[in-house]
């Protein structure tokens, strides 16, 4: 189903607890002049629900790490605006921003919204910040957009970001509001014309991919688990009048040599095609051996070979956000990796004592967090993951860079 664009301008008015979140973010921001990593205390206390896999602290956990290893000085650092309905109504539908707002206030959902939005339902529940904490994920990524849209570019780094799921009327797959697909028409209303969007999150990046579907001027390359929820996302798939979309659907197993051969044979050569003018990445830690919900089984290394071979195309403009994961250890340790290659920090053999204790911090109420492993707390860098490279997943590359 394709997703429109929507322009809504009409304003809502704000809803109990909500009222806080209704600032609108200025729009003359100053371009990044060093890589800017963009986060929130909102997600600290925030949980989908104790049952839930979004009961675990990541995006806390991931900005601890970077300040207990030294790689978060204040001034690289911005705080999360929470975007006003008014700007989600970009692509949102005002129905649809209207209902999650009062969830959020009434903490209840009707069964014509539950119905309708996907709200309370298939792992998208009702809880305190339903509206406030996508809001401030989409408020991070338009944030992004805007600092890096000018002529002088720059490198900032979401990892609130990311949720590639939802739709422009209704929740699905734990994202209630696009961040991503709000970041990415910030820069179309900036001027930019030619955008790759890139995804290595386990789930195939659906909502974004659908939204630009009849848009060449956004390209979105998406590598995920084939035959993996949203079960979309085939090679086939090349979406839209322009087809500007592709598709690698990678068998379970994948592992760090076939994301290198992806990378080398895949994405770099579609991206040099582009030469696009900015770049998007999301980066969801859930293609990582040690999460639950996926069955790939990539060491960090492979995330972080991703972004640091984005970086040497020299586009001048780079937003890497987060997305899924679903082990606390594993995401906090990835997301720091990235940051810290962002910046061209080395990766220490050991964690000091500080970021040690981050990470000895957190509890995950799991079989594999009852009993983690010692490199889980002590370690940034997983160990590699190298193996063959199958003949599937050279077929599926082989297929996606046909003309």
């Amino acid at each position: 189903m394709t997703s429109r664009v929507w322009a809504g301008k009409r304003h809502l008015a704000s809803v109990g607890g909500v009222r806080a979140c209704l600032a609108a973010m200025a729009l003359s921001d100053p371009p990044a002049a060093r890589p800017i990593y963009i986060g929130s205390e909102i997600y600290r206390g925030s949980s989908y629900g104790p049952k839930h896999p979004l009961a675990i602290p990541r995006v806390s956990t991931t900005t601890d790490l970077c300040r207990a290893l030294g790689w978060l000085p204040d001034g690289a650092y911005r705080d999360s605006p929470c975007a006003a309905p008014e700007q989600l109504t970009r692509f949102h539908t005002p129905d649809y921003v209207a209902a999650l707002m009062r969830a959020e206030a009434t903490q209840s959902v009707g069964e014509a919204e539950r119905l309708r939005h996907g709200l309370g339902v298939n792992g998208n529940p009702v809880f305190r910040e339903m509206f406030r904490r996508p809001a401030t994920g989409a408020g991070g990524t338009m944030l992004a957009a805007r600092l890096t849209a000018g002529r002088g570019g720059g490198i900032v780094h979401v990892p609130g970001g990311g949720t590639h799921h939802g739709r422009a009327d209704r929740a699905s797959g734990f994202c209630y509001l696009n961040d991503a697909v709000l970041g990415l028409l910030t820069w179309l209303d900036a001027g930019l014309s030619n955008i790759l969007y890139v995804d290595i999150d386990a789930h195939h990046g659906d909502g974004v991919q659908d939204a630009f579907h009849d848009d060449p001027r956004v390209f979105t390359l998406s590598v995920h688990e084939a035959g993996r929820w949203p079960f979309t996302g085939a090679v086939k798939d090349r979406a839209g009048r322009g087809q500007a979309a592709r598709n690698i659907p990678v068998p379970p197993g994948f592992n760090d040599s076939e994301m290198e051969h992806v990378l080398h044979h895949a994405i770099l050569p579609i991206a040099r095609r582009l030469q696009p003018e900015a770049i998007m990445l999301q980066c969801g830690a859930d293609a990582l051996e040690d999460d639950p919900l996926a069955r790939l089984s990539l060491s960090n290394n492979a995330h972080w070979m991703v972004v640091r071979a984005l970086m040497g195309l020299g586009v001048q403009r780079l937003i890497v956000l987060g997305g899924g994961g679903y082990n606390p250890w594993s995401v906090a340790r990835c997301w720091a990796g990235v940051w810290a290659t962002l910046n061209g920090h080395a990766i220490p053999e050991r964690l000091p004592p500080a970021a040690e204790a981050v990470l000895r911090g957190l509890a995950w109420h799991r079989a594999a967090g009852r009993s983690p492993p010692e490199h889980w707390f002590t370690t940034l860098r997983d160990a590699p993951r190298p193996g063959p490279v199958r003949a599937e997943v050279k077929q599926v590359v082989a297929r996606a860079i046909e003309a």
